[in-house]
């Protein structure tokens, strides 16, 4: 049986898990490839953490591993965008294989990365780039292939989701949250890309790339955080029939693609709305097959590792074949990518979430409705909450029908600028999501 060498760079969270894997389930994996894989180099700064790899050949330089002749195939696991694009271009240039968990690097530098990978006529890979032990992009681009994919929405970051199940089931403060999510490792000390959407955004780039053969591209997405939220919101939602989940929703509309992350409220009989804790799950709509969910865990050691181990098989059987077909990272030609006017959030269509908090007396409530029925909002439900005794400014809660983003901004304008309306509105996108 033909011997596959990997070249493993960084021996962190993810990469340890691949080893560990990949050791421990070494008879099933290589039956499956029809090679055996076997990591014979690995480049890592963590000394400490080589502790069962002595017979492999460690280097402090992943370089060395890009450029060692007796390596098939180099997986990325080290992050950042600078050294690991620099480390992957080389590696190509030596003719290997790549497979790589980078979300960042793909969705900002993945056409180059394919270019280069086609020049050279080798593999890149990068299932646990996306939700992390969740086949999606394999799904996308291989299950789903005859089907023209209508809209996508996903929870595609473990630690909004942490976040926002707690806030709905206790009660809690966000920043007391985010401090226990930090504790338990589900956030970093920074956390700014995962409450801001930027991990959502990059990986939304990645997956509507392949579902609407677009380029790559983060600065067109829209990204609205979380840190906003309350809790009485997360409630009045839940009173209403709600869950408040953060999602990733790339769409195809006449006039265009929508891609945008943001805190969304999405009925309980949605299957999204029951994805709590660090729990990834993206439902996909399609002309042919329908709607279908792919839940599961989207991030840790060995669900990654699940990931990468696949690319490192479906790479290994098409290097011990002659079937030179192969699966485009993309799924079609990079010269087929063809680009698509990206809507602007004001362009988009949805419904809406709307918290005011208004003088309790008379009259004051028919003049936001009147100003929102001049701009064309049509008005589902209103409920106004009672307050403690001596409060003079109650909460008014307001559900919209469909409305273009910008002529609901032109009557919030509008409406908070009453002399009877205190501080500015809560807005919280509506999705529907009907699972057709």
């Amino acid at each position: 049986m033909k011997i596959i060498n990997i070249g493993l760079c960084g021996l962190g969270t993810v990469g340890y898990g691949v080893y560990t894997v990949l050791r421990r389930n070494a008879d099933l994996i290589s039956a499956r490839a029809g090679s055996n894989i076997s990591v014979t180099h690995i480049g890592t700064r963590s000394s400490h953490s080589c502790r069962e790899t002595e017979s492999v050949k460690i280097s402090g330089n992943v370089f060395q591993v890009a450029e060692d002749p007796n390596v098939d195939i180099v997986v990325e696991l080290i992050g950042g965008t600078a050294v690991a694009f620099d480390l992957i271009m080389t590696a190509i240039r030596n003719r290997k294989h790549i497979v790589t968990a980078n979300k960042a690097l793909i969705a900002e530098r993945g056409q180059e990365i394919f270019f280069e990978a086609e020049k050279n006529q080798v593999v890149v890979a990068f299932e646990a780039a996306v939700a992390g032990g969740i086949p999606i992009i394999k799904a996308l681009r291989e299950g789903l292939v005859a089907n023209d994919v209508n809209w996508m929405a996903g929870i595609i970051n473990g630690t909004s989701n942490f976040i926002l199940s707690e806030m709905a089931s206790k009660k809690r403060e966000f920043q007391d949250v985010l401090e226990e999510a930090k504790e338990k490792g589900y956030a970093e000390a920074d956390p700014s890309f995962d409450i801001d959407g930027t991990d959502a955004a990059q990986k939304l780039a990645i997956l509507a790339s392949i579902a609407f053969s677009i380029p790559l591209q983060t600065k067109n997405i829209f990204k609205d955080g979380i840190t906003h939220l309350q809790p009485r919101d997360i409630t009045y939602a839940s009173e209403l029939g709600y869950a408040v989940k953060y999602l990733g929703i790339a769409s195809q509309k006449p006039t265009g693609i929508e891609l945008r992350v943001h805190p969304a409220l999405i009925p309980r009989s949605c299957l999204l709305s029951g994805v709590d804790d660090v729990l990834n799950a993206i439902l996909v709509n399609c002309d042919a097959l329908g709607s279908s969910l792919f839940y599961g865990r989207g991030a840790g050691s060995e669900p990654t590792a699940s990931s990468v181990i696949a690319d490192l098989v479906d790479i290994s059987r098409n290097i011990t074949t002659t079937n030179e077909g192969g699966v485009r990272p993309l799924g079609i030609k990079l010269t087929d990518i063809k680009d698509k006017k990206i809507l602007s959030i004001e362009q988009i269509e949805t419904c809406y979430y709307l918290r005011f908090s208004m003088h309790d007396m008379p009259g004051v409530l028919s003049k936001a409705t009147s100003i929102m029925a001049e701009v064309g909002i049509s008005i589902e439900a209103i409920i106004q909450k009672e307050q403690p005794v001596g409060v003079d400014y109650v909460d008014v809660i307001v559900i919209t029908n469909t409305i273009a983003e910008l002529h609901l901004n032109k009557a919030i304008r509008k409406i908070e600028q009453l002399d009877t309306v205190q501080g500015d509105a809560m807005i919280i996108r509506l999705e529907r999501l009907d699972q057709v």
